[in-house]
């Protein structure tokens, strides 16, 4: 049964959700929490789907919060609340309620949603995407004990995880972290097969997959060794890998099905890690609305200490501003004494006038020195970044004073040219 409302209150939406009730000649209330879910309109389809397979287990008063976006100034200032009641058959074991708001009582949807909530029954806030940085501090994340974000839907589930680890309040989970359950009883079960110690460990998986992220700090959280997240075309996770004082232990799964364990000294067996729907996923973190103390300490160990991530590599390069002002930054000037001897830094490269001061050149091409002192190279020149050694100079400019060394530069300021002969 639906019931469309428009324009609407929440003490409007009560009735209807009794009438509702009525009509179906079910009267009694008969679930056990009320979960929220604050998302889009584009998907609130599939939140609303997996919401109502996972009523089945869990009955629930379901209240899908959708913020539309006014188009025009206009619309903006005026308040407005649509309601879409579902009860019976259509609304899976519970009931359901989507809450579209516009205009300003989009900021203060939290006043709209605390009247419909069931009393003396726990809530839960279930962000689909686009979770705030803060859940516990979010207005509609403060009403819920258990709030639930999803980083797979992130567009940088590395730094999603980071956000996430420094905000955590109790109460706070992950779909991705619901994911790697299986993975996770399944090593542990292997681990207790064998009596030897890990040495390391390394997680594969798809690039921008943030379970392998949380399965990777939790091994590395619970069994203090050093976890290398690896990346492989997936589908989601596909192997994990520990080195022991035994031998390897491996899970492997290449297909998003079955995947293979592999035992020092045993056969390999198959075992069933299926991939998972959000519906199964929902249902899992609502059978437990307490703490989950071992996702806050694995969360918490960092996605920066792990090996061979993209994400996790620390950035040594400098910065730009660094980077310019070396760039611009002249090098300092050589003194007469400096240029007359040879470089104290053995590592730089030796100067045209280091070589004419010394003796004859090794290179037959090189022009033959000359013993005037007008043909010495300046050290300034030598040493300008930019400019080979055996590039030519150009001549110098003619003197004003005719003949005389009135005017002449200094032999240091001199370039590295033979003088002319005298015509």
């Amino acid at each position: 049964m639906k019931i469309d409302l428009t324009d609407t209150t929440a003490s409007k939406i009560n009735k209807a959700l009794v009438q509702g009730r009525r009509a179906i000649g079910t009267p009694a209330v008969g679930m056990v929490l009320t979960l929220v879910i604050v998302t889009d309109e584009e998907n609130a389809y599939d939140a609303l789907k997996a919401a109502s397979e996972a009523s089945r287990e869990h009955p629930s008063r379901t209240l899908v919060v959708i913020r539309r976006v006014s188009r025009s100034p206009r619309d903006r200032t005026k308040s407005r609340l649509d309601a879409e009641v579902r009860v019976g058959a259509d609304a899976g074991t519970g009931e359901t309620v989507v809450l579209r708001l516009y205009g300003e009582v989009v900021d203060h949807a939290q006043s709209v949603v605390l009247p419909l909530l069931l009393p003396d029954a726990p809530v839960v806030v279930w962000w689909p995407m686009g979770a705030p940085r803060d859940p516990a501090k979010d207005p509609l994340g403060a009403l819920g004990q258990r709030r639930v974000t999803d980083s797979y839907s992130a567009e940088k589930p590395a730094d999603e995880l980071r956000a996430r680890a420094e905000s955590y309040e109790p109460g706070d989970t992950d779909l991705a972290w619901a994911r790697i359950t299986p993975w996770r009883s399944m090593l542990a079960a292997a681990l207790d097969q064998v009596d030897c110690e890990v040495i390391s460990a390394e997680v594969k998986g798809e690039e921008f997959n943030p379970s392998v992220e949380l399965l990777a700090m939790w091994l590395a959280d619970r069994l203090h060794v050093h976890v290398r997240r690896g990346i492989s075309p997936g589908p989601g996770l596909t192997e994990v890998r520990m080195e022991t004082t035994c031998g390897p232990i491996s899970l492997h799964r290449p297909d998003g099905a079955m995947a293979t364990l592999t035992l020092q000294g045993q056969p390999d067996r198959a075992v069933a890690l299926k991939r998972r729907e959000t519906s199964e996923l929902i249902a899992e973190e609502l059978r437990r609305l307490d703490p989950d103390d071992t996702y806050a300490s694995a969360l918490r160990f960092g996605v920066d200490r792990l090996g061979g991530s993209r994400a996790s590599a620390p950035k040594t390069s400098a910065p730009a501003w660094a980077e310019e002002s070396a760039e611009s930054a002249p090098l300092p000037p050589l003194s007469d004494s400096a240029s007359e001897g040879p470089a104290s830094d053995s590592a730089s490269p030796p100067r045209a006038s280091d070589s004419d001061s010394t003796g004859p050149s090794s290179d037959p091409d090189s022009p033959r020195p000359s013993s005037d002192p007008d043909s010495l190279r300046p050290a300034s020149d030598s040493a300008s970044p930019g400019r080979a050694s055996s590039a030519p100079a150009l001549p110098p400019a003619p003197s004003p004073s005719g003949g005389s060394d009135a005017g002449r530069p200094s032999p240091t300021q001199m370039p590295p040219v033979r003088k002319a002969g005298t015509q």
